[in-house]
């Protein structure tokens, strides 16, 4: 089966990043073998200077704001910058939170389905690791309405943020598989307060089941620590492993 493996930029960590910039680490990861890198919006140190010199290296932008801000009400502008951003950088794809969807947000739906067939970016919903945003039911609720109000959006499945909510991430690919079209991949480990992300190989979690479960030609990211002396052969091992667990 063909897909593409991808390095969520912020795998090589907030220190490296700062250091180099998004552009050496997306540059080190296609080196590495990746077929393209996801750019995190949180770490860009100046967009309007970053995202032109990122342009056609990146098929994914991460939006570090949510769809629905503290309140409920549809935050048009984040969305508008989200999709600006991803037009900059060429990439197809656009990653956001449902934020703070709730029961009050239904109507709103009408003006995402307007504002998003004004693009060509195809905005896909990630589980992060906020009840309201990240666990089954809320998200199950979420694209169920979203379904009837004729807004059919697909979604990025983080392999390792079920865990930070007490969620089974078995369970999850199950319920969400027909609508995922991107996998971060990320292991997760039990420290004893808290949970940390790891690479998917040292997972206490059952991810070749998860994988199994999950849709095998959409493209995978690695979103989980890069670490090491030689980051190249340290990038390139990660992407082979990923490649290797969907061979």
């Amino acid at each position: 089966m063909s897909f593409q493996v991808l390095i969520s930029l912020s795998s090589f960590g907030a220190a490296e990043v700062g250091r180099h910039g998004q552009l050496w680490c997306s540059q080190l990861a296609l080196e590495a073998g990746a077929d393209s890198v996801e750019v995190r919006g949180e770490m860009l140190r100046n967009p309007d200077a970053e995202l032109p010199s990122l342009a056609g290296l990146a098929s994914v932008y991460s939006s570090p704001e949510g769809l629905w801000a503290e309140g409920g009400w549809l935050d048009s502008a984040a969305l508008a910058r989200g999709i600006a951003a991803a037009t900059k950088l060429g990439a197809r794809r656009l990653k956001m939170s449902i934020g703070d969807f709730r029961a009050s947000s239904h109507g709103s739906l009408w003006g995402l389905k307007v504002q998003l067939a004004e693009t060509r970016v195809e905005l896909l919903i990630e589980n992060d690791q906020t009840v309201r945003a990240g666990t089954l039911p809320a998200l199950q609720t979420f694209f169920d309405v979203a379904d009837r109000a004729g807004v059919e959006l697909g979604m990025t499945f983080d392999m390792g943020n079920w865990h930070w909510l007490g969620e089974c991430p078995l369970q999850a690919a199950q319920a969400l598989a027909h609508r995922v079209r991107y996998v971060h991949c990320k292991g997760a480990q039990r420290l004893p307060h808290k949970w940390v992300a790891v690479p998917l190989g040292d997972s206490a979690a059952p991810w070749r089941a998860v994988l199994r479960a999950l849709p095998a030609d959409v493209p995978h990211a690695i979103e989980y620590p890069l670490v090491g002396d030689d980051l190249l052969a340290v990038a390139r091992t990660q992407i082979d492993f990923i490649r290797s667990a969907r061979a």
